[in-house]
This record gives structure tokens, C-alpha cells and sequence, in this order.
């Protein structure tokens, strides 16, 4: 395999084809590190507004080590795995006492950052520094196990450690046929990302306008569709759950999900997990609100997915229930205003658009 010609081939591509995006017109390893963490698990054109967003909002390190949670709740609200800005603003906080609030450059300082990996970690390394660092997402991953023809199954360590191997090799590679003022390790590593994204899809790959055709033996094998071999997806497992809106005196009430659970710290509506074939919705919201509903109006029905879960939570309405009784659930009753000032989980926060809460 000329690793050569492959870097040569994937550098002028990129240089032709690369898309305009905000964080490629910058070096700020800030905007590049908040770009990585946003795009992960997310599409390009779900992030850009967000992005733009976060970065007129909190423009440096400084803003967001300072910032408050709920503020930083609020500017990822629909991004999802909130994980993720939560370990955002550990990461600057930590800069702000360790590295005097300098982004590190070292790469062994950046993967000691919460929510770094080698992946964020190389990609920050090489895209903000031009360090030859190496990037293993899965669209390296689908580059690589059909360009090189690699087919073990890139989720177990010795097929993982071989394809870290060969993205090590390209980027040091590309690094010492750059000179002067040339970016190849940057280049490089994001021309393998942008080719994954834009050609070497997982279906319906555009072979006939890869810069890489006449290397890939993936294409000359005809093995495209079958790499990389990912072994059979884990079937979804349904779960059903049911949540009630329950209004008094044009007040909502609502609840904070708790630490260390899925969410944690968003809020919701009350709700919880009922078998499939549960009916007796009166008790459950007896049980749930701590009163007897006069009637139970169904307001909608919301179908989504968390990792290899399919929810569908059944939504009800409570016209007025302190009439015939006082809740005792835990939460609190707010209006209007007050929650479109919330961050809310993403189903529930489908709930208030029903609900003509923006």
C-alpha cells in the first residue's frame, strides 16, 4: 500500500473540496475543542447554530469557567448527552487553575481533560497546533477498514490498535511531506474526517469521486458494503413511560431530574416506567402526584431513543387537579415564563411545544 500516494491524494482533495465551517476559519484550540465535543454523536448541520451560539455567548475560556450550570444547560438545550457540557466547563475550570488559563498544547495535558479521550485529544492537537497526532472517529474508522481492506471488527482491541496504527503512520506521514507554513497534519486528519462525511459513507458510498479509488482495496475487492465488519447491532429494546402535565392557576408542575441518572440536572414533567400492557393510568397518577384526577385528556403521544433504548412516553393532561386534591410530589409549580427559562429534556421539552411553551 503507497501511503504516500494516499496522503498526497487525500491533502489536494481536501484543498478542492473541504467545506466552509466556522471552526475550520479559526486556530483557537477553545473554538476547535468546543467544535470536537459538540460534533460528537451529532451532525455538522445540528451543531453550527449551536456552536455560533456558545461562541458569541462564551467567547473564551474564561467565560465559560465562570459561567453558571443552568446557563450552560440552557445554550446545549437539544444537543443531548449533557454529559458532555458538563465535563465542558470542568475542562475550563481546570485550565483556569492548572494552565493559567492557556489551553494546553501538550498532548498528554489535553487527554487529562474531563471529557477528553485520544480521539478529541488528537484532533485538537492536530487541527489548532498542527501537531501529527492521530484521529480514530467512526468515519476514520469506515476510511481506513475499506481503504486498507481491513476486516476485523473495528470495536475489539486488536482491530482498534491496527487501525490506530495506520492513522498514526498517515498523519506523521503527511507532517514531513509538509514544509514551511503547510498545515498537512491538520489537513490530513480532517480530509480523512470530511471524506468519511461526504464520500465514504456508510451507504451508498460515492467510489466513483474518492480521491482514494485506485488505492482502496475495499473498492478494487468489491467488499465496500461489507466494511467495516461492525458485527450485529444490538436490537433496541422498547420501554413505555407516561408522563403527566398537571395544571393549577396557570402553573405547571415540574421536577428536576436528580445527579448521576440519565439527564441529571434537566427537568421534566412527572413521569415514570410502566409495563406494556399497564391500563390503570388513575392509580399511576395517584401514585405519581399524590391526588385523584377528575379526568386524564391525552395530549400526546412522543416516540425518541437514549443509546439502545425505543421510548415512546404517553402524555396526559390534568385540567385543574388541586381542585380534588393536593399533590405531594416533589417539584414545583411554575408558569409559563418560568419554564421556557428551564433546560428540559429533550422528550419533555417536545411536551411544552405541545403546550405552546417555547
Amino acid at each position: 500500500m503507497n501511503q504516500k500516494n494516499i496522503v498526497q491524494s487525500l491533502l489536494g482533495w481536501f484543498a478542492r473540496n473541504a467545506r466552509d465551517l466556522p471552526w475550520r476559519r479559526t486556530r483557537d484550540p477553545y473554538a476547535i475543542w468546543v467544535s470536537e465535543i459538540m460534533l460528537q454523536q451529532t451532525q455538522v448541520k445540528t451543531v453550527l447554530p449551536y456552536w455560533e451560539r456558545w461562541m458569541e455567548e462564551l467567547p473564551d475560556i474564561a467565560a465559560l469557567a465562570r459561567a453558571r450550570t443552568e446557563e450552560l444547560h440552557k445554550l446545549w438545550e437539544g444537543l443531548g448527552y449533557y454529559t458532555r457540557v458538563r465535563n465542558l466547563h470542568k475542562a475550563a475550570q481546570l485550565v483556569i487553575s492548572k494552565h493559567g488559563g492557556c489551553f494546553p498544547r501538550d498532548f498528554e495535558h489535553v487527554l487529562e481533560l474531563p471529557g477528553i479521550g485520544r480521539y478529541t485529544a488528537g484532533a485538537i492537537c492536530s487541527i489548532a497546533f498542527n501537531q501529527p497526532k492521530a484521529i480514530l472517529d467512526g468515519n476514520v474508522v469506515r476510511v481506513l477498514s475499506r481503504v486498507f481492506g481491513i476486516g476485523g471488527n473495528p470495536r475489539q482491541a486488536n482491530t482498534r490498535a491496527e487501525l490506530w496504527r495506520i492513522a498514526e503512520e498517515l498523519v506523521l506521514r503527511a507532517a514531513k511531506q509538509g514544509s514551511g507554513t503547510q498545515r498537512n497534519a491538520s489537513a490530513l486528519n480532517q480530509a480523512l474526517m470530511e471524506l468519511g462525511a461526504l464520500v465514504c459513507t456508510p451507504r451508498q458510498p460515492r467510489c466513483g469521486i474518492c480521491p482514494v479509488a485506485q488505492h482502496c482495496v475495499a473498492c478494487r475487492e468489491d467488499r465496500v458494503q461489507e466494511l467495516p465488519r461492525l458485527g450485529p447491532r444490538v436490537r433496541a429494546t422498547p420501554r413505555r413511560f407516561v408522563a403527566f402535565v398537571a395544571e393549577h392557576r396557570n402553573r405547571f408542575l415540574v421536577r428536576q431530574r436528580p445527579a448521576g441518572v440519565v439527564n441529571a440536572h434537566l427537568w421534566e414533567f412527572p413521569n415514570v416506567e410502566l409495563p406494556p400492557d399497564h391500563s390503570d393510568l388513575d392509580h399511576v397518577a395517584r401514585s405519581t402526584l399524590g391526588l385523584t384526577p377528575k379526568a386524564l385528556q391525552p395530549l400526546c403521544t412522543i416516540k425518541h431513543s437514549i443509546t439502545r433504548y425505543r421510548i415512546t412516553l404517553e402524555v396526559f393532561r390534568l385540567a385543574d387537579p388541586l381542585a380534588r386534591g393536593t399533590a405531594v410530589a416533589k417539584g414545583k409549580w411554575l408558569t409559563r415564563k418560568e419554564l421556557s427559562r428551564l433546560t428540559f429534556a429533550s422528550a419533555h421539552k417536545r411536551i411544552l411545544r405541545h403546550l405552546g411553551i417555547e
